[in-house]
C-alpha cells in the first residue's frame, strides 16, 4: 500500500529535530511506500491541508482510500517503527486529528 507524506517544501533539511525529515526517515527504515506531497511552508497557504487533516501543521500521511492520519511527529514516527502504521487512528478531515502544532 502507497501512502502520501504530506510534508513541507524543505527536503533538504535532514536534522533529526525536523518534524517532516523524522517521519520521513522513519518511512524509509520500515521500507514503506510513500509518495511525497510538498505543501506551502506558510501555515496561512495549508488550506488543502487543513481540509484533508483539520489542521494546519506538517507532516501528516494520506491513504489510499484518501482517509488522513496526524499526530506529533516523534508519535507518528514511533508508530511507524512499531509496525503499526496501517493500525493507526485513521480519521476524516478534522475529526480526532491531534490538535499540536507540529
Amino acid at each position: 500500500m502507497t501512502v502520501k507524506l504530506h510534508r513541507c517544501s524543505n527536503e533538504w533539511v535532514k536534522i533529526g529535530g525536523h518534524p517532516c525529515w523524522k517521519v520521513q526517515k522513519a518511512l524509509d527504515e520500515q521500507g514503506i511506500d510513500y509518495e511525497v506531497v510538498k505543501g506551502p511552508l506558510r501555515r496561512s497557504k495549508r488550506t488543502e491541508l487543513e481540509q484533508l487533516t483539520g489542521q494546519r501543521s506538517y507532516p501528516a500521511i494520506e491513504f489510499e482510500d484518501g482517509v488522513a492520519y496526524r499526530e506529533e511527529s516523534s508519535q507518528m514516527a514511533t508508530r511507524i517503527r512499531d509496525g503499526k502504521l496501517f493500525e493507526a487512528d485513521r480519521t476524516d478531515g478534522a475529526e480526532g486529528t491531534d490538535q499540536a502544532p507540529a
